[in-house]
């Protein structure tokens, strides 16, 4: 019977506690509707004054390389001498993504191509696009840079490498290996013109390093070649060397090193713009007004209650 009579005086107290809720929502409910109003008109606004951002792709089949096997006396040899005979080597996508996220070759490219003044905002002005195609509001936020033909500092280097960071980027489909080098700008000319820098770059990078290290194994092979009177040493040896030559070849007959491209990248149509989703950043704050709009008056509603209570 208690049980009863507890059960029905929460239900009374929550049927209260709703009412007094409602009551003061209706009571502020002009005000609610105001400021959900102002920040979702600040947010359209905000959303007119951000221009689009287009992507550019290339697709890449990275090349296989054969991987010679040695003989344990050969391998014992190269160990002492410091030198290494491959087997060990990271695969493409690793090695590019290693290579793209270096400072000092992203620091080389920069100066090299003037990415300072490519991708600053006056530079990239001229091939925004925006809704509606108004950019009013964008030119309002920021007016208009004046281009400076002085060479740039370190600071701005640095700046232009981390914009890069987040432009560009590299990703490997495990299941068919082909790999993905794209970048993204609101210029959409200026992502596909990165896409094409950053291959031709970052490939060419990949090949001086390993040509260092092939030059480096072949004075080795030389070397133990001229030295040794094992014939089986010498016969390993030869193969090795005559490996390392059609690796070579095969390096020089490609446009790009460890890769072959499947696909070239391309300037993104007006209409394939990746960000912003400015119905979606709308309808967010929007939503999320509403709800501060609601505590607000609760929370106001509070401390009128407890001024009339002290």
């Amino acid at each position: 019977m208690n049980n009863q009579e507890n059960t029905h005086e929460y239900a009374q107290e929550d049927e209260i506690d709703l009412k007094e809720l409602w009551a003061t929502i209706s009571k502020y409910k002009r005000e609610i509707i105001k400021f959900s109003f102002g920040i979702t008109l600040i947010a359209f606004f905000h959303a007119l004054s951000i221009p689009n951002s287009y992507q550019s792709s290339t697709l890449l089949v990275p090349q296989e390389q054969s991987k010679p096997a040695l003989g344990g006396g050969l391998a014992a040899l190269a160990g002492i001498a410091g030198v290494s005979l491959g087997g060990g080597s990271a695969d493409a996508v690793t090695s590019l993504d290693v290579i793209l996220k270096d400072y000092d070759f992203n620091k080389a490219v920069i100066e090299k191509y003037g990415l300072v003044d490519k991708i600053s905002s006056s530079k990239q002005e001229k091939n925004m696009v925006f809704a509606f195609g108004f950019g009013g509001v964008y030119w309002l936020l920021n007016g208009s840079e004046d281009s400076d033909k002085t060479p740039p500092t370190e600071d701005e280097i640095f700046a232009t490498f981390k914009a890069l960071q987040g432009m560009m980027s590299l990703s490997s489909d495990k299941k068919t290996t082909l790999m993905t080098l794209s970048a993204v700008a609101f210029d959409r000319f200026l992502a596909k013109e990165l896409v094409e820098i950053y291959l031709k770059e970052v490939t060419s990078h990949l090949k001086k390093m390993e040509a260092k290290e092939l030059l480096k194994k072949v004075k080795f092979y030389k070397q133990e070649l001229a030295s040794t009177n094992d014939i089986q040493l010498k016969t390993q040896i030869s193969s090795l060397l005559a490996s390392l030559v059609q690796k070579r070849v095969l390096a020089s007959s490609n446009d790009f090193y460890v890769v072959s491209q499947m696909i070239a990248p391309r300037v993104a149509h007006v209409q394939e713009k990746t960000k912003p989703k400015r119905s979606l950043i709308i309808i967010i704050a929007m939503i999320t007004s509403l709800i501060f709009g609601v505590f607000a008056v609760f929370f106001k509603e509070f401390l009128d209650k407890n001024s009339q209570d002290g």
